[in-house]
C-alpha cells in the first residue's frame, strides 16, 4: 500500500478513523490541563475542526502531534492560567455495600485529598501522571505528545509521585 494514501487525512474516511482513534485521549488531555471537561470537549472539536481544514499540511507520521500542538494552542488561548482543581465525576450508579460507614467516610476523605494533591502538582506533573495512569499511556508514547524526552517524562512522573506522597500520608 502507498503510504500517502494511508496518510491523506482529507479523505473523509481515513479522517473519521483518526477521530475516533484519538478523541477520546484529547479530550482527557485537555481536561488534565484545564478540569473543565465542557471546555475541553470544546476545544478536542475545535482542535479537529482546525485540523481538518489544515488536513493539506499534515506530514505523514506527524498527524498526532499536529493535532495535539492545535488543541494546545487552542487551550492556551482559551484559558489563563491558574491553579486548576480537578474535579472528577463519579461516572458509576450508586452501588449499595456492606462496607462500614467508617470506611466509606474514610474512603471520600482519601478521595478528597488525592484529588487536592494531583491539582496542586504542577500543570506538566499533572498531565505526564494523569496521562500515563488514567490512559495507560507508556512514557515514550506520552514524550511523543508532550514532544519532549522519555527522560523529561520519567522525571515529571517521579516529581509527581514525590509530591503526592508528601501530601498523602500512607499512599
Amino acid at each position: 500500500m502507498d503510504i500517502n494514501k494511508n496518510n491523506n487525512y482529507c479523505d473523509e474516511k481515513i479522517f473519521s478513523d483518526f477521530f475516533i482513534n484519538h478523541s477520546k485521549l484529547l479530550n482527557n488531555y485537555i481536561f488534565y490541563k484545564c478540569g473543565n471537561s465542557n471546555l475541553a470537549s470544546d476545544i478536542v472539536q475545535d482542535a479537529f475542526l482546525k485540523f481538518w481544514s489544515n488536513c493539506k499540511k499534515v506530514i505523514p507520521g506527524k498527524a498526532k502531534s499536529f493535532l495535539y500542538t492545535i488543541a494546545n494552542n487552542l487551550f492556551l488561548n482559551e484559558y489563563s492560567k491558574s491553579n486548576v482543581v480537578l474535579t472528577f465525576k463519579n461516572s458509576q450508579t450508586k452501588n449499595y455495600t456492606n462496607e462500614s460507614p467508617e470506611f466509606l467516610l474514610e474512603e471520600k476523605e482519601f478521595g478528597i485529598k488525592l484529588q487536592r494533591a494531583i491539582s496542586n502538582l504542577s500543570e506538566a506533573q499533572r498531565i505526564a501522571f494523569l496521562m500515563n495512569r488514567i490512559d495507560g499511556k507508556k512514557y515514550k508514547e506520552i514524550a511523543e505528545i508532550l514532544e519532549i524526552s522519555v527522560k523529561a517524562v520519567e522525571k515529571r512522573i517521579h516529581n509527581a509521585l514525590l509530591n503526592l506522597r508528601s501530601e498523602i500520608e500512607n499512599l
